[in-house]
């Protein structure tokens, strides 16, 4: 889901309902405004009010609980890669190859997940590997070209004796995790907001702000008061779509471990 153009539909449906209930508010009869129906009006919009605080408080909590595990998994997929590094620089210059990929890999994962911010120096990774662009999308094929190309080279390494085996299972293990990891950030990368929950919630809204317009006295302070709701309301739908987006808007994953890693990645024996 969009970020802006979440927000920005909430805020227009609920100016457009309460809009709505202004118009109809002098035509309708006058038993119609007499003051049990507007108590009952009141009681439907706190039982709708309570409905929806609720709805949004957890949706608000599950977003920013996605949004923290798929930081907590990018800081262990960083460790898990720069392991790996010290694995194979134990092994010795015959895992170079291997080296120089992962190096190559880290730096484009970078360049292409955090479109926004500097590329990382140097010319030994793919300058022109495609970009998030503001998608859900964590890492191009060409990126896991990369790194299956690595685990076939780590692969083909032939142990000399029986401490070099011990270290090439151990390298194999952590390749095959780094692979799993992977795959599971890029489905986290999704967004989990279901449409038709987010659809019910926005309709739940659409009917408060119309019973405000029925009920609220037609003055420049009540309407201002209003709008200022639906901003707030469009406000926290914004930030609630935001979180549950990690890559894309404002508020995003750290590429700080992936940085960090390709510092370890990057030293010389």
């Amino acid at each position: 889901m969009n970020e802006i153009g979440s927000a920005v539909l909430v805020f227009v449906l609920l100016l457009t309902g309460t809009s709505a209930g202004v118009l109809v508010k002098p035509l309708l009869p006058e038993e119609h405004t007499a003051h049990e129906t507007v108590q009952l009006i009141q009681l439907v919009i706190g039982m709708l009010v309570t409905f929806t605080a609720l709805v949004m408080g957890l949706m608000t909590a599950s977003a920013k609980n996605n949004f923290d595990t798929v930081g907590n998994d990018f800081r262990s997929y960083s460790a898990d890669l720069i392991q790996l590094n010290a694995t194979l620089r134990e092994y010795g210059t015959e895992a170079a190859g291997v080296r120089q990929i992962l190096r190559a890999y880290t730096a484009a994962a970078i360049a292409s997940t955090w479109a926004q911010e500097p590329r990382p120096p140097g010319n030994y990774y793919p300058t022109n590997v495609p970009t998030a662009g503001g998608s859900e999308k964590l890492e191009d094929t060409q990126l896991g070209d990369m790194l299956n190309d690595a685990g076939q080279k780590l692969q083909q390494l032939k142990a000399p004796d029986a401490y070099h085996q011990r270290l090439l299972q151990v390298g194999i293990a952590q390749f095959q995790r780094i692979v799993e990891a992977r795959w599971k950030l890029i489905e986290e990368a999704h967004s989990t907001i279901s449409q038709p929950f987010f659809a019910t919630l926005t309709f739940w809204l659409i009917i408060i702000f119309l019973s405000f317009g029925l009920i609220a006295p037609r003055n420049a302070l009540a309407l201002v008061m209003i709008m200022l709701g639906a901003l707030s309301i469009a406000s926290a739908v914004y930030v609630i779509v935001d979180l549950d987006t990690p890559f894309t808007g404002p508020i995003v994953i750290s590429s700080q471990p992936m940085r960090d890693a390709l510092v370890h990645l990057n030293r010389q024996d």
